[in-house]
């Protein structure tokens, strides 16, 4: 650990993932686009002093800010750029040589009443070389000329930022024969001699001239692809340019996805009261497991010294209390929110740019259904969709998703349009699951509304509070807790129709079918009726919830991604289960589910849908045309898979308790990946272990699974404490509750008007 600042590393260190993507040591990159670039340079004057090498990374800058430009002009000459729209103003000042003359416009900015440039970048040596025929003079003669001049440039570097580019190795194969002593030795010594003498003077000053050194790592790998032998390739200079901008911008506009050059954000008055809260709790746990530990001490059995016999105190111990259960869940999250902050706010571990290849997402993929298969077990019922076979379902897509952020799959179009399937059979099993409860127990009380929200967003916001980020952030679990609430207000809202008052009468049936179709209409209205959908979800408090970069756009594009799905799981359902009802499923063990004809018939068709849905989704070409389609379709692939699994017997009798197990947890692996196992809210990759990439996702995977089940199992406990079955007592809680959120909210203000 070498303190919050990255900038070292990004300007010194890093590798290659791939030909073209640029990874610095322990930081992310951001890629700026050109509007980014312009507003983060606005009425800013950046100036390039150097060699043809300063006059490609300059020429690589600006078309950062404007792409158009065309490398035109005078070679060895000055060459101006200014955007007026933004008033930035970039010039390339012609000084090859460290000498009397680069000195003299360097005095000029430190004397300057005028404003000086606020970036300077500059660097200069294979000239030197060249003229003077690489000759232990000129090597000399620069190392005085550079001592006149760091003095100058450590002064700047007091008001502005100011970049020494080091030289870049140049490829000798293909050098021509005037540059042919330019060799790599003699560059070495040239930059060796500006590292000793720059900032000589200002060790211990904050005001540095910062060494520009990592494109020569850059060039290390790419200079075999110059044309001369001397000059880098475009891609190369394209990505010295980027680490400029990231360098300057990242501390301006703060990217999410540009880790490097940005200092810890500051704790906001929630995060500290967060800390205070689970200190507190820490100390009531110790307090009260001291008095227990006392207590138990006293009335520990002692031997009567007379007989020798044991003597039974006549107080029984204690048992757990509900406070000291409460206490001791507090302590372990905690510690848990501690390591959360730590991974993902401190600047205590690494964090790396994802980067996608077709291995990188398939071998991990084939190894887990290899292992999910080998954990085969018989299940307990061999109903269709059986809590074994939802598990399992759940586990396995969890597994998938995961791998599918890790390795960055998202930028691979067919692998995305699958994902996207994965995520509404999700929603796919709400609607089922839900409707499947509400219809057979019939209970629509408080409780159950209660516990189901509980366990939906207890976590989530936590991490809302810890990380200090907004609920929307987490999109899933909004997602989920609006459609059990419009599943639950759907069935609940009179009249109230359940499987046991429908079979006394058939025409109840088509009650609850006029009910769904209300539903779809109400679905319909709001995917078409954008304005109508943010109206609603403006509404404070509500906007408190769904908004995310002060608008709702991004909750309106998550819903209307899958708005169908879950109608489609509430309807599947309720033919499913009408079905059961009339004995029409053989769902016997080891049974198909319908006669054999039937049975190979619907088989056939399900394997031949999952089939075309698949070469559909792999034939995509436009991300925003599929994603229209995906809903009204994503179901043919469900229902696929639904058949699949459940036709033939033994494939029903049978599941994976591997993926169970993880199905069981899903939820929690869903969110604690945002901060434990990925980085920077989910754009790059936690690294604890440095330079070993696999054994890094080995520990960082063991230590993120054994959290999130940590969690279900905490958020178990509390759900039982908070959320409990009296309802005199629960109205109580839901008061405190309600004072809870109310306090947030206040909070919440107060910071945002601290911010602005």
């Amino acid at each position: 650990f070498k303190g919050d600042d990255t900038c070292e590393y990004l300007l010194s260190s890093g590798r290659f993932l791939g030909d073209k993507v640029w990874q610095p040591h322990s930081c992310m990159m951001h890629k700026y686009k050109n509007s980014e670039a312009k507003n983060c340079l606005i009425d800013k004057h950046i100036a390039f002093i150097g060699d043809s090498r300063i006059r490609q990374l300059f020429y690589s800058f600006i078309k950062l800010i404007n792409p158009q430009v065309k490398e035109e002009g005078n070679k060895h000459g000055n060459i101006p750029f200014e955007d007026k729209s933004a008033s930035i103003r970039v010039d390339f000042l012609w000084y090859p040589e460290v000498n009397g003359s680069m000195r003299q416009r360097i005095k000029s900015w430190t004397e300057a009443a005028t404003a000086k440039p606020h970036i300077i970048v500059a660097g200069a040596a294979t000239w030197s070389i060249k003229i003077h025929n690489g000759s232990n003079e000129a090597l000399t003669q620069y190392k005085i000329n550079i001592t006149s001049i760091a003095p100058l440039l450590e002064k700047l570097a007091k008001s502005s930022d100011v970049y020494w580019v080091l030289q870049d190795p140049v490829y000798e194969d293909i050098l021509s024969e005037s540059r042919k002593m330019i060799t790599n030795e003699k560059i070495d010594a040239y930059n060796e001699a500006a590292v000793r003498i720059l900032n000589s003077s200002s060790r211990n000053s904050k005001a540095k001239v910062k060494v520009f050194s990592v494109s020569k790592l850059i060039a290390q790998e790419t200079i075999m692809k110059s044309s001369d032998g001397l000059h880098l390739p475009e891609s190369s200079r394209e990505t010295n340019a980027m680490i400029l901008m990231n360098v300057y911008c990242n501390k301006i506009l703060k990217p999410i996805d540009g880790s490097c050059c940005q200092p810890r954000p500051p704790l906001t008055l929630i995060q500290k009261l967060a800390f205070c809260f689970f200190t507190l709790s820490f100390i009531g746990y110790l307090i009260i497991n001291l008095i227990h530990r006392n207590n138990y001490r006293k009335n520990k059995p002692c031997t009567d010294l007379e007989n020798g016999e044991e003597k039974k105190p006549a107080i029984s111990t204690p048992t757990t209390s509900t406070l000291e259960m409460l206490l001791h869940s507090f302590c372990k999250l905690g510690l848990i929110m501690t390591y959360f902050y730590l991974c993902d706010r401190a600047n205590l571990f690494m964090k790396e740019n994802k980067f996608y290849t077709h291995s990188s997402f398939f071998i991990p993929i084939i190894y887990i259904l290899v292992l999910g298969v080998f954990y085969t077990e018989n299940t307990k019922e061999t109903k269709v969709l059986n809590r074994e076979q939802t598990d399992e379902w759940k586990g396995w897509m969890q597994l998938v998703i995961l791998i599918y952020h890790i390795s960055g799959a998202s930028t691979f179009l067919p692998v995305y349009m699958h994902i996207r399937v994965l995520v509404a059979a999700y929603l796919f099993q709400t609607g089922y699951g839900h409707f499947s409860y509400f219809w057979i127990k019939g209970d629509f009380g408080v409780y159950r509304v209660c516990q189901v929200l509980f366990r939906l967003n207890f976590l989530v916001v936590v991490l809302c509070i810890v990380m200090d980020r907004p609920y929307q952030f987490y999109y899933f679990v909004p997602l989920v807790t609006v459609w059990f609430m419009i599943i639950y207000a759907t069935l609940a809202i009179w009249p109230q129709i359940v499987q046991k008052k429908a079979n006394g009468n058939c025409f109840w049936h088509f009650g609850l079918l006029l009910k769904l179709i209300c539903l779809l209409a109400f679905i319909f209205f709001l995917s078409y009726s954008q304005g109508a959908f943010e109206k609603i979800f403006s509404f404070w408090p509500l906007s408190k919830c769904f908004e995310l970069n002060g608008n709702v756009y991004e909750w309106w594009f998550r819903w209307k991604l899958d708005r169908y799905v879950v109608f489609h799981g509430m309807l599947f359902a309720f033919i499913y289960l009408a079905l059961q009802k009339r004995q029409v499923l053989s769902e016997g063990k080891g049974d198909p589910l319908f006669s054999t004809r039937v049975s190979n018939a619907l088989l056939f068709i399900s394997v031949a849908s999952f089939l075309t849905y698949s070469v559909w989704a792999s034939s995509c070409k436009n991300k925003t045309d599929c994603n229209e389609l995906h809903p009204s379709v994503s179901v043919v692939q469900i229902l696929a898979f639904i058949l699949i699994r459940n036709i033939p017997g033994y494939v029903r009798s049978v599941y994976s308790s591997f993926f169970a197990w993880f199905g069981k947890i899903s939820l929690e692996l869903f969110i604690c990946q945002y901060h434990i196992w990925l980085a920077a809210d989910t754009k790059g990759i936690l690294v604890l272990i440095p330079g070993y990439p696999m054994l890094n996702v080995m520990v960082s995977t063991f230590i993120f699974v054994c959290v999130a089940h940590e969690i279900s199992q905490i958020t178990n406990d509390l759900a039982q404490i908070v959320v409990p079955k009296d309802n005199p007592t629960l109205l109580k809680r839901l008061l405190c509750m309600a004072g809870f959120f109310s306090g947030l909210l206040l909070f919440s203000a107060i910071q945002d008007q601290s911010r602005h």
